[in-house]
C-alpha cells in the first residue's frame, strides 16, 4: 500500500493485465457459440451475439502496442490506429446497446418503440464513428505514441475532440448497457445461469465505466496542466482487461453452464438406474451391449429400454396383492406416499423376480397386471433399491418371505 502511494505507476504495472488474455476469453466465448451462430444463422439475435464478440475480439488485438505499431508501419500514417482503435470500440458499444435491446424485449416484440431505439442507436454511433476519422484528419498529431495517446495529445486540437468522443459515446452505451442489464437481472422467473450471466455482464459494463472515468481524469488534468497519466497508462488498460474477461464468461456463462448442467442430469440419471438395471440383468441373463462411441443421452436411453423390455414380460408374476400390502406398510413405516409407492414397487419387483425364477417358462405367458406407471417411475423404483433395510423392513410388514434377489449398486 506504500508502494502504490508513492508509486502507483510501477506498482500498477507489476499487476498489469495482457490484451492476449481476454482475447483469448473472448475468443473461446466465440468459438463456443459459434456452432449454434452457424446452425442457427437465419436467427438475428445469434447474429448479434456473434458480431459482438467478434467485435470485441477485433478491440483488444488492435489496441495492442505491437499491433498499434504494425498498422501505423503498414499504413505510413503514424498514430492512424487511434481512429481506427477508437471506431472498434465505439462500434462495439453500439453492438451492446442492439444486442441487449433485442435480448431483453425478445424478437417476437418489434415495437415501433424498439424499432425506434434500434434505429437511433444505429445513427448515433455510426455518426459517431464518422465523426472520428474527419477529427483525425484535421488534427496534427506527427508523433506516434503506443500507449499514452490519449493523454499525450489530450491538448491537441481536433485530437482532443476526438478522444473526448470516443470515452463519451463509451461511456454514455456502457451506462445504459449496465442499467438495462441490471433491470433484467430484477426480473422474475430467470433461469439460474442466466441470472449468473447477467450479473456478470453487469459487472464487466460496471468495470467499463471505471475505464472511462479514469481515463477522462487523467485526460481533464492534463487540461488543467497536472500529470496523472498512470491513470490512462497503467491502471486503465487492466481495467478494461478485467471487464473483457466478465463480459465474456457473461455470455459463455449461460451456454455452458446449461450444457454442463444437463450432462450432469444424463449422468445422474445414468447412474440412478443402475441397481434397478442389474437387477434386470439378473432376470434377463443379459443386458445392454457395450458401445465403445456411445453418447451420455444414447446410453441413458439404452438402459431405459433395456429395463422396460425386462420389465413387460415380468409384469404376469406381479403380485398386485403384495403391493398393495407393501404400499400399506411403508405408509406405517412412515415413509411419505411418494417414497411408499416406490418401496412398494421395488419389493413388487423382487417377488416377480423370484417368482420367475422358481417358475417354468410357459410356452403362452399369461397376461399380467397393468404396469403402466411402473414403467414411468423406473427412477423412484431404482433409487429406492439403494436402501435394502427399508425394502426389507417393508416386506417382512408386508407378509414376504425374508429372501430376496441381491441388489449392488
Amino acid at each position: 500500500m506504500i508502494r502504490l502511494a508513492l508509486n502507483p505507476s510501477g506498482f500498477l504495472s507489476e499487476f498489469y493485465i495482457s490484451f492476449w488474455i481476454p482475447t483469448a476469453v473472448l475468443t473461446a466465448a466465440l468459438v463456443i457459440k459459434l456452432p449454434t451462430i452457424i446452425r442457427l444463422w437465419r436467427d438475428p439475435l445469434l447474429r448479434a451475439v456473434g458480431g459482438l464478440l467478434l467485435l470485441a475480439c477485433a478491440v483488444f488485438v488492435f489496441c495492442t502496442p505491437s499491433t498499434i505499431a504494425w498498422v501505423n508501419r503498414l499504413t505510413g500514417v503514424p498514430n492512424i490506429s487511434a481512429p481506427w482503435c477508437y471506431s472498434l470500440i465505439t462500434a462495439f458499444c453500439g453492438s451492446c446497446l442492439l444486442l441487449i435491446i433485442t435480448w431483453r424485449n425478445g424478437l417476437s416484440d418489434r415495437s415501433a418503440a424498439t424499432r425506434r431505439a434500434m434505429r437511433w442507436v444505429i445513427s448515433v454511433y455510426s455518426g459517431v464513428i464518422v465523426a472520428l476519422w474527419v477529427l483525425f484528419l484535421l488534427a496534427d498529431a506527427p508523433e506516434e505514441r503506443l500507449r499514452d495517446l490519449d493523454t499525450h495529445y489530450a491538448t491537441t486540437p481536433f485530437m482532443r475532440e476526438e478522444i473526448l468522443l470516443y470515452l463519451v459515446a463509451h461511456a454514455v452505451a456502457c451506462l445504459i448497457t449496465s442499467r438495462l442489464i441490471w433491470n433484467w437481472v430484477r426480473t422474475e422467473g430467470l433461469d439460474a445461469w442466466l441470472r449468473w450471466g447477467l450479473k456478470l455482464l453487469g459487472a464487466g459494463y460496471v468495470l467499463n465505466l471505471i475505464f472511462d472515468a479514469v481515463k477522462l481524469i487523467a485526460v481533464v488534468a492534463r487540461w488543467a496542466g497536472q500529470d496523472l497519466d498512470w491513470l490512462s497508462t497503467n491502471l486503465a488498460p487492466p481495467v478494461a482487461a478485467l471487464s473483457a474477461i466478465l463480459i465474456a464468461v457473461g455470455f459463455i456463462l449461460p451456454h455452458a453452464g446449461q450444457y454442463l448442467h444437463d450432462r450432469w442430469r444424463v449422468r445422474l440419471a445414468h447412474r440412478e438406474l443402475r441397481p434397478l438395471y442389474q437387477l434386470m440383468r439378473t432376470a434377463s441373463g443379459e443386458g445392454v451391449p457395450f458401445v465403445l462411441r456411445a453418447t451420455p443421452e444414447l446410453r441413458l436411453t439404452r438402459r431405459e429400454t433395456f429395463i422396460r423390455d425386462v420389465l413387460l414380460p415380468l409384469a404376469r408374476h406381479i403380485d398386485t396383492g403384495l403391493g398393495r400390502r407393501a404400499y400399506g406398510a411403508a405408509l406405517g413405516l412412515g415413509h411419505p406416499p411418494e417414497r411408499a409407492r416406490a418401496l412398494a414397487a421395488a419389493v413388487s419387483i423382487l417377488d416377480a423376480v423370484e417368482t420367475k425364477a422358481r417358475t417354468p417358462e410357459s410356452p403362452e405367458p399369461a397376461a399380467g397386471p397393468d404396469t403402466t406407471n411402473l414403467l414411468q417411475e423406473i427412477g423412484a423404483v431404482s433409487r429406492a433399491l439403494r436402501r435394502p433395510d427399508d425394502i426389507a423392513a417393508v416386506r417382512a410388514r408386508a407378509a414376504v418371505p425374508a429372501e430376496s434377489v441381491a441388489v449392488h449398486d
